[in-house]
């Protein structure tokens, strides 16, 4: 028996202080992000191509319209900002900066209130990384920023014949080192910015080039407390080279990184304000 005051598992309530540190926190985002440039957007609860952002098609809400075509709840923002600015806003706006304060919905209950922003048309990361270290700031919270290129797990599948991207989706280190190449058991372990130049010596030139985008990034952001993660694999489909996350403790504050719309380059993240709303209650 569901009692009348019981809610599903994973979905949200916030009431009193914890509501009012949501709304403080979604206001210091807007400030910062509308004094950068930025317009807001909501886009629909209900999309059709939430599968093209999606690994697990499993962990998508579906239901079907008026005629019966497959649709799901929002599990994902950024490529439906980025299809509806370019395909059903392109004649009545140019602009490029827009953010959004909105939850995405996960199979079976889950509710996950973001602040998302995309830079549509942009390459370099550090211009939407150092919003989202700024944002951070003023709310006092001091988290870890892991840098990641997506492009190298990529490489390293085609240089090993044995390793696969689920190997790195799930950081199976021992199939790394089991590949018994010294620089590869370096790169696995390569944690700080000042480690990258010693790398660049032994490494193939494609990855070379990965890893100095990397150590670019970090230069960029001026922000000493990063490291790097160069084998690390995220589980969004759409992130092909400049990835970054935010941590603190066993805490994933923000994920973000540069992603590709057809042709359109584009770069942007999304901060988990469930996860700061905790942080900051406590």
């Amino acid at each position: 028996m569901i009692l009348e005051h019981e809610i599903p598992s994973g979905s949200k309530l916030y009431f009193g202080n914890s509501a009012k540190i949501k709304r403080e926190i979604e206001k210091v985002a807007s400030d910062i992000l509308y004094s950068r440039g930025f317009e807001e957007i909501v886009t629909p609860i209900f999309s059709y191509h939430q599968h093209k952002s999606i690994a697990n098609e499993k962990e998508l809400i579906k239901v079907n319209d008026e005629k019966n075509n497959s649709i799901s709840l929002r599990a994902d923002s950024t490529i439906d900002v980025v299809r509806i600015i370019e395909k059903r806003l392109g004649r009545n706006t140019e602009h490029k900066k827009w953010f959004y304060i909105q939850p995405v919905f996960r199979y079976p209950t889950e509710e996950q209130y973001q602040i998302g922003v995309e830079f549509m048309g942009e390459d370099k990361l550090s211009s939407v990384l150092n919003i989202a270290i700024e944002i951070f700031k003023v709310l006092e919270v001091y988290p870890l920023i892991q840098i990641s290129n997506m492009m190298i797990p990529k490489l390293l599948v085609e240089i090993f014949d044995d390793l696969t991207l689920d190997d790195f989706r799930h950081t199976n280190i021992e199939k790394f080192l089991a590949q018994k190449s010294d620089w590869l058991e370096k790169l696995v372990y390569l944690q700080h910015p000042e480690q990258v130049d010693e790398l660049l010596e032994i490494v193939p030139s494609k990855i070379k080039v990965e890893l100095e985008k990397m150590k670019n990034l970090c230069e960029a952001i001026g922000c000493p407390n990063s490291v790097l993660a160069p084998t690390y694999y995220a589980k969004m489909l759409y992130y092909d080279e400049l990835f970054f996350r935010v941590i603190d403790k066993n805490e994933v504050y923000a994920r973000g990184g540069r992603y590709k719309n057809l042709e359109l380059s584009s770069v942007g993240f999304a901060i988990y304000t469930d996860v700061l709303i905790e942080t900051k209650a406590k």
